[in-house]
């Protein structure tokens, strides 16, 4: 069985809401692009600080609006977070993000810049001294053994080759299952990605409205395409893909959809919408692998595992976000860049078992500290999705 073995605990933050981190963060976190800048100022001057920044904060309506006040509340009290700084430039929305943070009780400094008299310099100036005083606060909490069942992983790939439907794509099935039946939870995002093999996804949801949700969320993705006139045999698969040898969206869809493991699925979730329960959920989501770690991160997702055929750089800034591939070449130009090297599966030197047990492990060891390569070059950022036009 992947992980087996004695793994069912890791070391992690234990937070006053009951929820678990691997990490133990400062967030500073601008909730529109006025502070977007001073909000990269105090995060340069405050040792191992993360900054995100929404740039869209003002003219928001409908469904981005609330994507918007879901992401500024699931990232400032997100489990890996250990304190959060908030800087804003509309008192409005502020009062609001703050009235959302309460509940996660969560150490946070709520500031603006009419609290500075639109001064981006003062602003400056006390949201680095609030940091200092937050970072020294959380310097004090320490890791402590928790069950892995209070962990939830995000499913991704990104610049797919055949291996990855053939070997790291299943791969992570094996750790979304050992998950699961730990107790955990885990998601898998990239809706148009499901296209051609959405019936198989379907016909493991645990319930008949379940099924249509996910069949619909991909009708849905086609009709946007439709309608914008985008032919999608000439952008899913993309060029690199089909470089990389994949002919059609069936072929890279049935790889894609491998990373979800073989349990039932619980149901879908809006973007960034946090799973109700434990199991495996899927999530309805852009495509673009920074929009999707970002939605799995909004939703509390500690942990993200994240395929690659030829090579994608890119990482969650809160949640370590291991990549893995089993391209032999990749593996061996890219070695600095990926954490899991599965090319012995794909050359036929180890088993999909014993390499799915490894991973595991190497689950556990990240969520108990281990910097992924990622966080080493500090490779990571969040980018949160629009939905339509703002005012």
């Amino acid at each position: 069985m992947p992980g087996g073995g004695g793994m069912a605990t890791f070391l992690g933050f234990r937070r006053a809401d009951g929820q678990v981190g691997v990490r133990n963060h400062l967030l500073v976190l601008s909730a529109g692009g006025l502070t977007g800048q001073t909000a990269r100022r105090v995060g340069a001057a405050l040792a191992g600080a993360v900054v995100v920044v929404l740039p869209h904060g003002s003219g928001l309506v409908g469904r981005d609006l609330a994507v918007q006040r879901r992401a500024i509340a699931g990232l400032a009290t997100h489990p890996n977070v250990g304190a959060c700084v908030l800087l804003g430039d509309n008192p409005a929305v502020m009062a609001q993000a703050a009235a959302d943070i309460a509940p996660g009780r969560r150490p946070y400094e709520c500031l603006t810049l009419d609290d500075c008299g639109h001064d981006g310099l003062a602003l400056t100036d006390r949201a680095v001294r609030a940091g200092a005083r937050l970072l020294r606060q959380i310097s004090r909490e320490r890791r402590s053994a928790e069950p892995v069942s209070a962990l939830g992983i995000g499913l991704e790939c990104g610049r797919s080759d055949p291996s990855s439907g053939l070997v790291a794509n299943p791969l992570l099935g094996l750790a979304a299952d050992w998950l699961i039946d730990e107790g955990g939870w885990a998601v898998l995002g990239e809706t148009l990605e499901w296209l051609g093999a959405e019936h198989l996804l379907a016909g493991r949801a645990r319930t008949p409205e379940a099924a249509a949700a996910i069949e619909g969320a991909v009708l849905e993705r086609e009709r946007i395409a439709v309608a914008a006139g985008l032919d999608l045999l000439g952008s899913n698969p993309g060029p690199t893909n089909i470089a990389a040898g994949l002919s059609t969206i069936e072929e890279k869809s049935l790889g894609s959809i491998a990373k979800s493991g073989s349990r039932p699925i619980e149901g879908l979730l809006e973007y960034g919408e946090t799973p109700r329960h434990p199991g495996l959920w899927t999530m309805d989501a852009s495509a673009y692998a920074p929009e999707s770690l970002t939605g799995f991160v909004v939703s509390g997702a500690q942990l993200l595992l994240f395929t690659t055929g030829v090579g994608n750089p890119y990482v969650s800034a809160l949640s370590p976000t291991i990549k893995l591939s089993a391209n032999p070449d990749t593996c061996r130009t890219l070695a600095d860049q990926l954490d899991f090297d599965a090319s012995s599966v794909f050359s036929g030197r180890e088993s999909l078992a014993e390499a799915g047990e490894a991973l595991c492990r190497r689950v556990v060891a990240v969520a108990s500290g281990e910097a992924t390569w990622g966080e080493i070059t500090r490779e990571g950022d969040e980018v949160l999705s629009r939905f339509g036009q703002a005012l």
